[in-house]
């Protein structure tokens, strides 16, 4: 049995001015909800702006009584935050675990029945990484309300599409790099492009089939780290050399990354490696969805990085 989109009409989204969350807002926007956008600034979530049916809050959700009031009125919450690295603010324990945990909480106690969440391929409480136990507990902690809560869970494989921060970080290193030092180069992954990722996200809410699910979203094609770079590489018809690090190089490159203002890498990065982000399971047909492979999107993203994509941009602002 479906549910009408009026029987379900007000949506809150954690972690919605993010990559993903900006694709399934727009989503959500373009099927008619109305949509509550929560983010820690404001000013992050400029592009959604002009959304019609989107409202942007600044919200705190690590405090219970501002969350609380945030999500006063909702019919959905969808939960999309997460993070790679952690910091003295931010970790894995808060974000992973304790937060979906108080979130589950606060929709019971609001009598908001429907609760959509964004997990990863391979969590585990057993996992080798401290990033994939967490995304585990998160999903314990939520699984403690399913005789309250319509909860579904989603557990992608790395996600691409414009504006990711994985395609593009190896976009710009081989660009830069006159060889490319890679760990883990065996390291096997099933990329899902996120416009897929945001159609079951939005699919699911309405859908009571999904109640109780856990969903594993890959695309069609897997590949190892060595190849996903290589084929990053043909997009951009730039060729560079790739070395693979043997495990104890991949440690001692993600510890001096570790060092550096920016994070690219971390040692828990590698550990998660340890294990394959890859599905066991085919796309889940509830969705009536073929998975769009990752050869297909990355060029139309990383067009303006190629020698063509510069010449084509020159020109433009030549133009103006």
């Amino acid at each position: 049995m479906f549910k009408t989109t009026d029987q379900l009409k007000e949506v809150c989204v954690l972690g919605g001015s993010g990559f993903v969350g900006s694709a399934i807002v727009a989503k959500l926007d373009a099927a008619g909800y109305s949509v509550k956008v929560l983010t820690r600034r404001r000013d992050s979530a400029k592009h959604l702006f002009l959304l019609p049916n989107v409202q942007v809050e600044e919200c705190n959700v690590n405090d219970y009584q501002s969350l609380n009031s945030a999500l006063r009125g909702a019919d959905v919450v969808i939960n999309l935050l997460g993070i790679l690295h952690q910091s003295r603010h931010s970790t894995f324990n808060a974000i992973h675990h304790q937060l979906p945990a108080q979130l589950a909480k606060i929709c019971v106690d609001l009598n908001i029945k429907r609760l959509i969440h964004m997990s990863s391929l391979k969590a585990a409480k057993s996992a080798p990484s401290q990033y994939l136990r967490s995304k585990g507990a998160g999903e314990a902690a939520l699984l403690e309300f399913q005789n309250q809560l319509n909860i579904t869970i989603f557990q992608p494989s790395v996600i691409f599409g414009r504006g990711d921060s994985f395609i593009n970080l190896f976009a710009t290193l081989i660009k830069t790099l006159p060889v490319v030092m890679l760990a883990k180069p065996n390291a096997k992954f099933q990329p899902v492009w996120v416009e897929d990722v945001a159609s079951c996200f939005v699919a699911s809410i309405a859908n009571d089939a999904t109640y109780g699910q856990i969903y594993e979203l890959a695309g069609p094609k897997i590949y190892t780290f060595r190849e996903l770079v290589k084929t990053v590489m043909n997009a951009l018809q730039v060729q560079r050399p790739i070395i693979g690090l043997c495990d104890k190089l991949s440690y001692a490159q993600a510890f001096m990354m570790e060092l550096m203002p920016v994070k690219l890498m971390s040692r828990d990065n590698v550990r998660s490696m340890e294990v394959d982000s890859v599905s066991e399971q085919a796309f889940p047909a509830v969705f009536n969805l073929t998975p769009t492979a990752m050869e297909t999107v990355i060029p139309q993203y990383l067009v303006d990085q190629t020698p063509r994509g510069a010449y084509d941009r020159f020109r433009r602002n030549a133009a103006r």
